[in-house]
């Protein structure tokens, strides 16, 4: 099972991620060739194609604690396999993937930026920051700031949330304290 799961990892990784979420996007699409996927479209597309290095983390973390000597003490004592489960291995091996997903959080709002920039995401009625860069690029010449406001917003909340990610690995890995 661990092995046919990584190559449909690897299989998914192997499709770049702005590319392979252009594809999906237009499949959202009705008899008129008008996009009706919305919000929902673009989370079905991130989600699609964004669990892979989730997946990969937390099943290198799993193996790692796997073997960690507090999980062969438990299983010499006689724990049972759910016991270890979710007693040692889970909540040891949660913590990579809570900085991953906090980090990922910042990639996830630059991407869905980009593609209602390029206009494959999110379309005009529904606010959206890529929506805003994409509306201020033809009067870039009379005003920049509309311009210079989503970009910067968007600049900002992603870096944010990589400072956020890299405080809550500070503060959860035990080999920093």
């Amino acid at each position: 099972m661990d092995s046919l799961v990584s190559r449909g990892i690897d299989i998914v990784m192997g499709i770049p991620f702005l590319v392979g979420a252009i594809v999906i996007l237009n499949g959202f699409r009705d008899e008129d060739g008008f996009r009706s996927g919305g919000i929902w479209g673009v989370l079905t597309a991130l989600t699609l194609l964004g669990w892979m290095s989730m997946a990969r983390i937390m099943r290198s973390t799993v193996i790692q604690t796997k073997q960690a000597d507090y999980v062969v003490a438990a299983r010499s004592l006689g724990a049972s396999t759910t016991r270890m489960m979710f007693r040692h291995i889970l909540p040891n091996a949660l913590t990579p993937l809570i900085v991953l997903a906090t980090i990922s959080l910042g990639v996830i709002i630059s991407v869905e930026a980009t593609l209602s920039f390029l206009g494959v995401g999110i379309q005009e009625p529904t606010i959206s920051w890529g929506v805003m860069i994409n509306q201020s690029l033809p009067r870039i010449r009379e005003a920049l700031h509309p311009l210079l406001f989503p970009a910067a917003f968007v600049s900002v909340t992603v870096l944010a949330f990589i400072m956020l990610g890299d405080a809550v690995r500070d503060a959860l890995d035990p080999k920093l304290r």
